[in-house]
């Protein structure tokens, strides 16, 4: 058994963040020990990794909730897992895009900021270019 703070220390998780974890119910309440302190075992700093780790992967807390509420219950996950890692990996590849189509208008609008005047009153300069959402000389 350790102390919150050989937690944090084993896992790489902050206490203010393993605390909240237990508030939300991704990691079970922690045992007391006599003294009143939160008391873990390595059964809790394994899923907490596993939790670190989901995170890192871009899982967002409901759905680590999911995973291990079907763990939990003796059931494989896996089917589930592998959804989220598909939907998540449309949604990266769509984001991908958009910021390819972001750069290029923002290289077209820098080229053709270039070649206009500096202006106060933002008539004639390149932020009267983002201001009317046209297509760049």
């Amino acid at each position: 058994m350790f102390q919150i703070g050989e937690l944090s220390a084993k896992t790489g998780v902050s206490p203010k963040t393993i605390r909240y974890y237990e508030q939300i119910g991704l990691l079970l309440p922690a045992k007391r020990g006599g003294n009143g302190y939160r008391m873990y075992d390595d059964t809790d700093a394994e899923r907490l990794n596993f939790i670190r780790r989901a995170r890192a992967l871009d899982f967002a807390l409901d759905e680590i909730t999911e995973i291990l509420a079907f763990r939990d219950r003796g059931i494989p996950p896996c089917k589930y897992v592998m959804s989220v890692i598909h939907d998540r990996i449309d949604a990266i590849q769509e984001r991908i895009r958009n910021l390819e189509q972001l750069s290029d208008e923002l290289a077209a609008l820098y080229d053709a900021g270039q070649r206009l005047p500096e202006d106060a009153q933002m008539r004639t300069c390149v932020c009267h270019l983002i201001q009317t959402e046209t297509n760049y000389p």
